[in-house]
């Protein structure tokens, strides 16, 4: 929803409001979404914005089109964005069309976490 660029999009990129309908509709919606969580006073808001999903129960299995983000891994950033995060953070697996730098820095995010592997980290050892 982003203008394009050479290197990847970072949060603070403006986004394409000059997009052709249908695709105008939507970024207008994004854009009256994000303003109405970020300038509510009174709230520290949060805004995710997610690459296209894969993952279990998703339309996906495998990473359709950049930018993707595992539905493991965006629950892990909305439960870290929780505690730590204010304000616009890119959630996408690296590959150069999102920069997930910030989301990274600022939130701990790792594009690469996966439930079952952390289950399996925090019960090795048990019995």
């Amino acid at each position: 929803m982003c203008t394009r660029r050479a290197r990847g999009r970072e949060e603070n990129d403006p986004l394409d409001i000059a997009a052709e309908p249908p695709r105008q509709f939507t970024v207008q919606g994004i854009l009256a979404l994000e303003r109405e969580v970020l300038q509510t006073s009174g709230v520290a808001g949060v805004v995710l914005r997610c690459g296209y999903f894969h993952g279990p129960d998703t339309w996906y299995a495998t990473p359709p089109k950049p930018p993707s983000i595992h539905v493991d891994a965006a629950a892990h950033a909305a439960l870290l964005s929780l505690d730590k995060g204010s304000g616009i953070y890119n959630i996408a697996e690296d590959g150069g069309a999102v920069s997930s730098a910030k989301a990274k820095r600022e939130l701990g995010f790792d594009p690469a976490f996966r439930i079952r592997a952390r289950l399996a980290q925090e019960f090795e050892g048990w019995g």
